[in-house]
């Protein structure tokens, strides 16, 4: 775990998570198989659910070039850009294509794609691009070789969820929805509400807690962020923890929610 140490820029406005679903047998579903056979000749199971994969060159710009960004002010090493652009050509495959579009139209005097330099950047950052089953398995056997990833939605998902398990699991990642050109920004836990957790001082605050770090960073408050991860950082080296890491760490304190937030004032 002390070899993971990546960013992950996940597209949150269109993929499969775009909500754009019909369901079986209804009739707008058998409007659309109608369609869809009749206009291209496709022969789609009558009794199957449908949905819309959308993925557009501005929602994969954006997001590849705050990645890029990102990576260029806090000197990381790599971007990569991962998709399953093997197998889905055209939404998957676009995304890829439009990130190195991009590189060479946006980035050419910072960055170089791996096809443009053989892996040999020099001092420019280095964009290159892994299919997401590889990068699952990448990011258990090589971490150490990835700063920053740019990816779809699903495929963000997935992996943010993965890496967060290598580190303790999902109660210590935090997540942000940034929008690098409005400026607008919502900064939440990456586990959701989990309300069966609701009301028992139980939990791991570290998500909610990092994400009010990252929105501290985003607004400039440097100070205040560093004192967070100060603290946090000095709690959970002392073996103070809740009870999802206490169970992995030998001689370890369990304590509730609060008192995790008290030993971390403490240490501040």
């Amino acid at each position: 775990p002390d070899k993971v140490d990546m960013v992950i820029f996940r597209e949150n406005t269109e993929d499969v998570y775009a909500g754009k679903e019909l369901q079986e047998g209804t009739d707008e579903a058998k409007r659309l198989l109608e369609f869809l056979r009749d206009s291209y000749g496709w022969d789609i199971r009558p009794d199957s659910g449908l949905g819309i994969k959308p993925m557009s060159a501005t929602g994969s710009k954006r997001l590849i070039r705050a990645a890029i960004n990102f990576a260029l002010e806090n000197h990381r090493r790599n971007v990569a850009l991962v998709h399953k652009g093997n197998i889905m050509k055209f939404t998957e495959g676009a995304f890829r294509s439009w990130g190195y579009e991009l590189v060479r139209e946006e980035f050419s005097g910072v960055a170089v794609s791996w096809q443009d330099c053989g892996g040999d950047p020099g001092d420019k950052l280095l964009v290159q691009d892994v299919i997401a089953d590889a990068m699952l398995q990448q990011i258990l056997t090589r971490p150490d070789e990835y700063d920053v990833i740019a990816t779809s939605n699903l495929n963000g998902d997935y992996i943010s969820d993965a890496l967060a398990a290598q580190v303790g699991g999902i109660g210590i990642a935090p997540g942000g929805n940034i929008n690098y050109e409005s400026g607008h920004s919502i900064f939440e836990a990456t586990h959701g509400t989990a309300p069966k957790y609701a009301g028992q001082d139980k939990v791991n605050p570290g998500s909610v807690i990092l994400s009010g770090e990252m929105m501290l960073r985003r607004l400039g408050w440097d100070e205040s962020a560093d004192l967070v991860i100060k603290g946090l950082e000095s709690a959970i080296a002392g073996k103070v923890v809740t009870y999802d890491f206490e169970r992995q760490m030998e001689g370890a304190t369990l304590v509730k929610t609060s008192e995790f937030a008290d030993a971390m004032i403490e240490r501040m």
